[in-house]
């Protein structure tokens, strides 16, 4: 049987990854960025879905400036709670298994271990509380659903730290990197391929472990320490004519209009013992780092 799989937010970080991966499994993909389908629109969504009946929906779309979010309250719900519970709708009334990507914005982020898939909820700002609300709505709307809480996400594909470090760092001798957060960086592609093992096990008649997930990458490192990594590869790869040096700050040092969590390292061992998926390995990822410049 051919999968039929229906994808949203398929031009950003991780839906470029999917989209790709999915057609290389013989998938047959509707992939739709928000020109051709606005999710928050519930008619449109239960259209599209009735129309093309897929086995699987993704949701890879998300309203993911954090700083914006504080201001653009109605925008950040509309795409990150409204457009999920549609989604959940449609994949409900087709009997379609729904995976929709989250994030550690829910967590306050004030922890002193790794987050379980368990652990109390607190999101501190605009972005995380509509995050945490769209997986409420997916939760309620869709039985057959797979939440996958990720973190610190960079690839090829859009805007991420990795192309800001090698764009700023090409331009200054130094630069000020904050050392008192602390996550695990996780590779776009490896998301995409995380999501689509899931998916395979969750089409199998004997599945029943629905519920929230979390994927992130290892070993945890702090935004500072991120970022001499990827100009240590830098080096390596001579993809820049001078390293710059990288100051460790604060926080307090570089306020920002929303709260970032000093704590988001994800506890990925529910997702190893279920799927057997492997933490993204971030340093591995980093070889490709020449793909990150500036075009």
């Amino acid at each position: 049987m051919t999968v039929k799989l229906m994808l949203t937010g398929a031009n950003g970080q991780v839906g470029t990854s999917l989209q790709q991966r999915a057609v290389s499994l013989g998938w047959q993909v509707l992939a739709v960025d928000r020109s051709e389908l606005d999710i928050t629109d519930r008619d449109a969504v239960l259209q599209v879905a009735a129309r093309f009946q897929p086995d699987v929906i993704i949701n890879a779309a998300a309203h993911t400036a954090v700083d914006k979010a504080e201001s653009e309250v109605a925008a950040s719900y509309a795409i990150n709670r409204d457009g999920p519970q549609f989604l959940a709708e449609a994949a409900s009334r087709g009997n379609a298994v729904l995976l929709h990507i989250s994030t550690d914005y829910v967590f306050a982020g004030d922890k002193d271990g790794v987050y379980l898939e368990t652990d109390a909820v607190a999101p501190q700002g605009v972005y995380g509380a509509s995050k945490l609300a769209g997986e409420q709505a997916v939760a309620t709307h869709c039985s057959k659903h797979l939440i996958l809480r990720t973190a610190w996400v960079f690839g090829e594909q859009g805007n991420n730290f990795v192309k800001t470090m090698l764009r700023v760092g090409a331009m200054r001798d130094s630069l000020n990197v904050v050392a008192d957060q602390f996550g695990g960086p996780t590779y776009a592609g490896d998301i995409a391929d995380a999501l689509l093992a899931m998916a395979q096990r969750a089409l199998q008649s004997d599945f029943a472990a629905w519920g929230v997930y979390h994927f992130s990458g290892a070993p945890h490192v702090s935004w500072h320490g991120f970022a001499e990594a990827i100009f240590a590869k830098a080096g390596e790869l001579q993809l820049l004519a001078q390293l710059p040096t990288v100051n460790p700050i604060t926080t307090k040092d570089y306020p920002t209009p929303a709260k970032r969590p000093a704590n988001s390292r994800l506890d990925c061992q529910k997702i190893q013992h279920v799927f057997g998926i492997q933490p993204s390995n971030w340093q591995h990822a980093l070889a490709n780092l020449q793909q990150y410049l500036p075009q």
